[in-house]
């Protein structure tokens, strides 16, 4: 069952995915077209932002599509960890789009360009209604929450909305009192903003191809779980990791009894895994052996030394 599910949210993902790029794409044209006839940084950077939300939307798609390729000899997980690539990628655009604006606000300060003002209402108005329709799709029809890959790519979407605000009221503040900074000040804050979502997805998806254990793990009580399962003396070389967004792995050494038969590893184990996917944790592989074992008793392994003494 939690195969169908999972199948389930990935096309539902992959749906979603599809409708919200056709339709940043359509408009990131729009905007960039106003942008450059009513000579506002605010739309400029906007489109620049939407530009990116197309591209990793794009990114994200492929990589929705390149998970559902079966494992093979060579990709013994298949290709679900590009999942993870797509999402690092998103996160260095956000990063590289949000230094870009910062350069282009800077110059703005200090000579204010002329901005047809009421152009640019008008589109960043329509931009921001794309945005909240774009959001409002990704959180009906995907997973949002777990997702990485879609987290980031909402990310993009949620940021470039706020850039919309901002152009929204850069617009109003330059008809009404002729604040010229207006324009350059609102890309600011929303550069601001698309760095903070950039740096967040980066770190959180460099964590998983680092191999890192899982935020929400708590390794000390995985730990007591397996050393309080009945025929387990100790375990040792124990990794928890994400292959990619809700697919969390597991391997350890565990030491039992000599006279423990397969029969009854097997037991141990059948009765482990309920208690270990509790946690959320989906491959579970367990090393069975005696304390006569050749490897170090450590919990962690090391791998400058592997398991030789």
């Amino acid at each position: 069952m939690a195969h169908d599910h999972s199948d389930h949210t990935h096309h539902a993902n992959t749906k979603t995915m599809l409708i919200s790029f056709i339709i940043i794409t359509v408009y990131m044209v729009v905007e960039a077209i106003g942008g450059y006839v009513t000579n506002s940084l605010a739309l400029l950077s906007d489109a620049g932002h939407m530009l990116s939300d197309s591209l990793s939307l794009g990114i994200a798609l492929i990589a929705f599509k390149l998970g559902e390729k079966a494992a093979t000899y060579r990709n013994t997980f298949g290709y679900k960890r590009f999942e993870i690539i797509a999402a690092t990628l998103n996160g260095l655009t956000l990063i590289g789009i949000a230094l870009f604006i910062f350069y282009e606000a800077i110059k703005r300060f200090t000579h204010p360009p002329e901005v047809a003002t009421s152009g640019m209402l008008i589109i960043s108005i329509i931009g921001l209604l794309v945005n909240v329709l774009v959001a409002w799709i990704m959180m009906r029809g995907g997973d949002t929450d777990e997702n990485l890959n879609m987290r980031g790519a909402f990310l993009h979407v949620i940021s470039d909305m706020l850039g919309s605000v901002g152009a929204v009221i850069a617009a109003l503040l330059i008809m009404f009192f002729g604040w010229g900074w207006a324009d350059p000040l609102a890309s600011v804050i929303v550069a601001i903003l698309v760095l903070n979502s950039g740096y967040r997805v980066v770190k959180k998806s460099l964590h998983i191809l680092l191999e890192g254990t899982p935020e929400q793990i708590d390794v000390e009580e995985v730990i007591d779980v397996i050393k309080r399962e009945e025929g387990i003396d100790d375990i040792h070389d124990l990794h928890i990791w994400t292959i990619t967004s809700g697919f969390i792995a597991m391997s350890c050494h565990a030491v039992v009894a000599e006279d423990l038969t397969v029969k009854g590893t097997e037991q141990v184990l059948r009765r482990l895994e309920p208690r270990l996917q509790h946690f959320g944790i989906k491959h579970i592989t367990m090393q069975f052996e005696t304390e006569n074992n050749p490897h170090d008793s450590a919990i962690l392994c090391d791998m400058e030394h592997g398991h030789e003494h």
